[in-house]
């Protein structure tokens, strides 16, 4: 774990340079821009790294806030997408681990979830999404959700596997997640009662 206190702020447009950062040329994961589960399938595959770049600026510009970023000495190290359901369509989708349930529809404005992660190379497999988890709570609360709800993995091969940009079962159930729903091995939909 790092020796400096983690700062976390929410991702305002005055701060998109430090996403860009962040995100680096490559826009982080295979050219995402965290826009997996904010586009269709079919635009996913149709957008380049550019045009998924643009959708997530321009998401950020219209506001409020599509998630936090982490600092360690004034530079930005992590990311999390947390939100109102609403804002990641993908993520409702009723084939996937994260489909919602019936007490929990995706329109309700309080419910909420966590659904990406991306850390720099220096900082990750030190422990820092836990941080996240925690601030995500407080933050989530703070602007009246009721629910929080994620869909991490069980088992990665290791503590920088890519997959893990879901986030890990345990560090979700030490914040207090519990288990609603498993449609699919490996990915438990969880939630925390706000």
């Amino acid at each position: 774990m790092p020796s400096d206190p983690v700062r976390f702020a929410p991702l305002t447009p005055d701060r998109l340079d430090d996403f860009v950062t962040l995100f680096g040329p490559q826009g982080a994961c295979y050219g995402c821009w965290c826009t997996y589960f904010r586009l269709s399938p079919k635009d996913r595959d149709a957008f380049g790294k550019d045009e998924k770049r643009a959708h997530m600026e321009a998401r950020i510009r219209r506001g409020p806030p599509p998630g936090l970023l982490a600092y360690l000495d004034n530079e930005p190290v992590g990311w999390m997408q947390i939100g109102p359901r609403a804002d990641v369509p993908g993520w409702n989708n009723p084939r996937r681990a994260t489909s919602p349930l019936p007490d929990a529809p995706a329109d309700d404005p309080a419910v909420w979830a966590i659904s990406c992660f991306f850390f720099a190379r220096g900082v990750r497999g030190r422990g820092l999404s836990r941080d996240f988890v925690a601030e995500g709570i407080r933050y989530a609360r703070d602007r009246g959700a009721r629910l929080l709800e994620a869909s991490p993995i069980d088992e990665a091969k290791h503590s920088k596997s890519v997959g893990l940009f879901v986030g890990s079962t345990s560090t979700f159930r030490r914040a207090g997640f519990r288990e609603v729903a498993r449609a699919k091995p490996g990915r438990p939909l969880m939630r925390l009662v706000l």
